[in-house]
């Protein structure tokens, strides 16, 4: 699987240095020659993350033509659709809040429209056996690889429980080497997603998850995060992409046609049907209903503002960034506000 880094060096570089105006005022679109038609396809990026690879149900079951919307999906390593948007080659893509903060940051401005859903038990801290709490890990070494969004879900749990982050040690590691960094004896606990999180319980006996996104709600959002120049001149059509997502939403969730939604997505990532449930299950999908919801402004985590004013402070006080990003700049609610 998966998923949602706070972007690395590496794709940092590949980010545009253009001035960012931080601001959520989206320009008005020049006007077209009489007659003429828009025949090029809104291309997305999308990668492999629940939330998204919900996106081919779409796909498949043909929501986009009925729609009569011309969109081209991309599928991507998720690094690397971050790195495409960000040099111009789509026109949307699929991201966490947290990195649309960092792309922000380096130049190139992706509005957030819609919400595809929150983190709700894939991302979780692992401990081995005798560790119980997070209130146990003081003073013990935890594996995170840096940077990433489940550093952000230990910074917040260890806050929450009062330790210091000084009060314990962080190994750095990459995410995919976990479960072998787990297996070292120094090492108490590690933060990290699905499906890595279960190869890292299975080679820890007597290992087990201690927190998880499901016990903060809304820390982790992702997003279908559009290009702002795009976006003035193509508004009418993104309405219709939020409103098939919402169609998309309800056909996984509906008991009658779940199980071709799930057989639909696991194909798409090379899993059994049942086999992908469990990721299902810790992604809280986000339909117009709870979209409206979410865009509403708060300092909460039930709000993407108070979410990202969250993730913004975390990004600046690890150096993504040295400047804080204006949040506000890069939330655009009018679009889903507007649909009835």
């Amino acid at each position: 699987m998966i998923k949602k880094a706070l972007l690395s060096a590496s794709v940092l570089t590949t980010i545009l240095l253009a001035g960012c105006d931080n601001t959520a005022k989206v320009p008005e679109p020049k006007a077209k020659a009489e007659g003429s038609v828009n025949t090029k396809p809104i291309t997305i990026g999308y990668s492999d993350w629940p939330g998204w690879v919900a996106w081919q149900v779409a796909i498949e079951k043909g929501f986009f033509q009925e729609a009569g919307v011309n969109v081209e999906f991309k599928w991507f390593d998720y690094s690397a659709s971050m790195s495409a948007f960000s040099a111009n080659q789509l026109d949307a893509v699929s991201v966490s809040n947290g990195d649309n903060l960092v792309i922000a940051s380096g130049g190139t401005k992706g509005i957030m429209i819609m919400a595809t859903d929150y983190s709700a038990g894939n991302d979780v801290i692992i401990a081995k056996n005798g560790i119980n709490s997070i209130q146990e890990l003081k003073g013990k070494q935890i594996a995170v690889e840096k940077g990433l969004v489940d550093h952000h879900l230990l910074n917040t749990a260890l806050s929450d429980a009062g330790i210091a982050h000084t009060d314990v040690n962080l190994v750095n590691a990459v995410t995919n080497e976990l479960p072998q960094v787990f297996s070292s004896p120094d090492v108490a606990a590690i933060a990290v997603w699905q499906p890595v999180a279960n190869q890292a319980l299975k080679a820890v006996a007597g290992s087990k998850i201690i927190y998880s996104s499901q016990d903060k709600p809304g820390l982790i959002y992702d997003t279908l995060t559009v290009n702002m120049t795009h976006l003035s001149a193509h508004k009418e059509e993104w309405k219709k992409i939020i409103q098939v997502w919402d169609k998309t939403v309800k056909y996984i969730n509906d008991p009658a046609t779940r199980p071709d939604a799930l057989a639909i997505m696991a194909k798409r990532v090379g899993l059994e049907a049942d086999q992908y449930a469990q990721f299902i299950e810790g992604t809280h999908l986000l339909d117009l209903a709870a979209n409206k919801k979410v865009f509403e402004k708060s300092n909460n985590f039930d709000s993407l503002y108070g979410s990202s004013y969250h993730v913004n402070e975390f990004n600046f006080k690890n150096g993504l960034y040295t400047q804080k990003v204006d949040v506000d700049g890069v939330i655009y609610p009018e679009l889903v506000q507007s649909l009835p």
